[in-house]
């Protein structure tokens, strides 16, 4: 689909990638009603994109609150007059720890943003996307739904179920104006890791996860936006998501420990 024009709803769009798919969307010539729970983070957002003419809006928001992602369609429509895409790009992730050394609740909110907060705002967007004559749909997963990670077992679970939701959303729409996407980011150049509690020095020398480097949250965010652009099924970025993906399908019982022993250090005996 043309991206110039059109209305996208990027939740996550106050840092990272999520940022970034915001301000390419926008270089391209779309408008973007930018979601998160920062409020900070959006202004950050909007001071960088400069966009003229009304085609950025910022809404604060928190997508594990579903009565309030129940009103966000009306809200973007009545600033935007439509919408034409929704790109989940809003996650976290667990501290470093073992499924049985975490907390239900830890569980629960990495549940509930990573795929509940998926689920809600696939279900109150998708009307407004079917009722346009061409819509993209773009869920972000994870290199961790691919190949589980020790000591992110709670997240790689809620990003491998985004993984199959959106894959069972593409079987469901087959043939209707919504191009579905699943995307999965390797290594990306972000602070997502903060809320695991590991610092930048810690996983420097505790591990080289799989030796690739690190993609910039901008190229991230340029690719994402250009799969909006061809209707992509299936986007993989970076070498390791490439490799992992792979490997995973060949031998997944390798791929597997070949993850373990290298992330092993970042989990206490």
């Amino acid at each position: 689909m043309q991206i110039a024009d059109k209305v996208f709803v990027v939740t996550g769009a106050g840092n990272g990638i999520g940022r970034e798919v915001v301000l390419a969307l926008l270089r391209d010539g779309g408008r973007v009603a930018a979601v998160d729970l920062s409020d900070r983070g959006l202004a950050e957002t909007a001071a960088l994109a400069a966009a003229p003419d009304g085609r950025l809006t910022t809404h604060v928001l928190d997508i594990t609150d579903r009565p309030a992602v129940e009103k966000l369609p009306d809200e973007v429509i009545a600033a935007h007059g439509q919408v034409d895409g929704l790109l989940n790009v809003a996650g976290i992730v667990q501290r470093f720890a073992r499924v049985h050394e975490l907390s239900f609740e830890e569980i629960e909110r990495v549940l509930a943003v990573n795929f509940w907060g998926v689920v809600t705002t696939c279900k109150v967007f998708l009307p407004a996307l079917l009722a346009r004559p061409e819509a993209s749909l773009v869920n972000v997963s994870s290199m961790g739904a691919l190949v589980p990670v020790p000591g992110q077992g709670a997240y790689g679970a809620s990003k491998a179920a985004v993984k199959l939701l959106t894959e069972g959303l593409y079987a469901e729409l087959r043939g209707t104006s919504v191009a579905v996407t699943v995307v999965f980011p390797g290594g990306v150049g972000t602070n997502i890791l903060a809320n695991s509690g590991v610092s930048m020095r810690e996983r420097s020398e505790k591990s080289s996860g799989t030796g690739s480097k690190l993609t910039s949250p901008a190229d991230a965010g340029r690719q994402i936006c250009e799969a909006v652009g061809k209707g992509s099924y299936r986007v993989r970025i970076g070498g390791d998501a490439r490799m992992l993906d792979r490997l995973s399908r060949l031998m997944p019982q390798r791929a597997t420990a070949l993850v373990a022993d290298r992330m092993k250090a970042l989990l206490t005996p």
